[in-house]
């Protein structure tokens, strides 16, 4: 058992990837790096981790998730009067909340485009998601609605993929509900825990999505679960 974030985790081991894996990697847009408009703290440090683990997966499949939305999107606190980011804040069909936040990730701005230092030459598909102004979309495979797909389930069960692994930004909401989504669609799921980091608003929420991933049984590793290291 290995420790993260105060949680005890089972770490698995020996890791090989294959052609029926695809490697998930999340959100990893100017906007969610420090000196963005909604900076991940450590954001920037996983960059040379998840590249290195890209380049391993070349025989397998590559697929990245961008945040892309309308620059009136519901998500955020500017589009509602009185209200700032990090406000507690549910539509009543829960396609936004739990809380909002500054605008980030606007359709074609500096802010929504990869980093530069992320390696884009290995990405197989590009997955945007949180197009639709009413509603917003942490997960690679459904919008908060739960109902509107995003195109990622198709495209992976088009290439055969049997496992995922998810890495990116962030921790506690993109790549929880990516991890808790792909569970239950069927994917072997696996969370690169030291690829990741979290937002934890509110406050303890990087504890409680990891023990509810532990709960679903969605499985962890690091970067250097993978044999070649």
């Amino acid at each position: 058992m290995v420790k993260f974030y105060d949680v005890d985790l089972k770490i698995e081991k020996k890791i090989v990837p294959k052609k029926d894996d695809a490697l998930v990697v999340i959100d990893m847009q100017y906007d969610f790096i420090p000196g963005g408009s909604l900076p991940v703290e450590g954001g920037d440090l996983i960059i040379e981790g998840i590249n290195e683990l890209t380049e391993r997966f070349v025989d397998s499949i590559v697929v990245h998730s961008q945040d892309w939305h309308p620059p009136d999107h519901l998500s955020f606190a500017e589009n509602h009067s009185g209200k700032n980011p990090g406000d507690e804040f549910s539509s009543k069909d829960g396609a936004i909340g739990p809380i909002l936040w500054p605008a980030h990730c606007v359709q074609n701005t500096y802010g929504a485009r990869f980093h530069k230092k992320i390696n884009t030459k290995l990405i197989d598909k590009i997955i945007q998601k949180g197009m639709n102004t009413k509603i917003d979309s942490y997960s690679a495979f459904l919008e908060n609605d739960k109902k509107s797909e995003t195109g990622l389930k198709d495209y992976l069960n088009s290439m055969g993929v049997k496992n995922i692994y998810i890495c990116g930004l962030a921790l506690d909401y993109c790549c929880y509900n990516t991890a808790i989504d792909g569970s239950d669609l069927g994917f072997n799921t696996y969370f690169i825990i030291d690829l990741t980091k979290g937002v934890d608003l509110p406050p303890g929420n990087i504890v409680n999505t990891i023990n509810t991933m532990v709960k679903k049984k969605i499985k962890f590793v690091i970067k250097n679960s993978f044999s070649f290291w």
